[in-house]
C-alpha cells in the first residue's frame, strides 16, 4: 500500500463537549429535583411558610379563588344559580381559600368558632352567606356578597 494513501486515514473522532455539558445539566437538573422532593414533602414547615414557594402558593390560590368567586357571582347574575345556591356555593368556595390559606378546617366549623380562629375576618361574610343560603326572606344580596368574597380573598394576606 502506497504511503500518499495514509494521510486520508484518521483516528476515531473525538466526543462533542455538547454530551458532556448535557450529562452535566442532567445531573444539576436531579439533584434540584430531589432537594425540593426533600425540602417541600418536609413536615417540619409547611409550603406556606416558605419564603419564595409560599408567596407564590398564596398568589396562585387567591387568583384561583378569586377567579370561581367571580364565576359563581356571574352565574347568579346570569340566573342559572338562586340566592340559596349562590350563597351555599360562596360559603364552600370561601371556606375551601381559608382552609388553604390559613389551616384553619372552615368547612367543618361553625361561624362563631371561625370567629375565634386566624380566620376571623371572614366570619362577617360567611355570616352573610349563611343568611342568604337559609333564609329566603334576607334582604341580603348574593351578588354584593360575591364581590365582597371576591375583595375579601385578593386582599388576604
Amino acid at each position: 500500500m502506497p504511503d500518499d494513501l495514509l494521510h486520508h486515514v484518521i483516528g476515531p473522532t473525538p466526543y462533542s463537549p455538547l454530551w458532556l455539558w448535557t450529562a452535566i445539566g442532567l445531573i444539576a437538573v436531579l439533584c434540584a429535583w430531589y432537594a425540593a422532593v426533600f425540602v417541600l414533602t418536609s413536615r417540619r414547615r409547611p409550603v406556606r411558610e416558605l419564603p419564595v414557594l409560599g408567596a407564590a402558593r398564596a398568589e396562585l390560590l387567591r387568583r384561583r379563588s378569586a377567579r370561581a368567586v367571580r364565576a359563581i357571582g356571574n352565574r347568579y347574575r346570569a340566573g342559572d344559580l338562586t340566592a340559596a345556591g349562590a350563597g351555599a356555593a360562596l360559603s364552600g368556595e370561601l371556606r375551601t381559600f381559608l382552609h388553604a390559606a390559613t389551616g384553619v378546617q372552615a368547612q367543618y366549623m361553625q361561624v362563631d368558632a371561625i370567629a375565634d380562629s386566624a380566620a376571623a375576618r371572614a366570619a362577617p361574610i360567611l355570616a352573610e352567606l349563611t343568611d342568604i343560603q337559609f333564609n329566603h326572606r334576607s334582604a341580603l344580596d348574593a351578588a354584593t356578597a360575591s364581590a365582597t368574597a371576591e375583595e375579601l380573598i385578593r386582599g388576604w394576606t
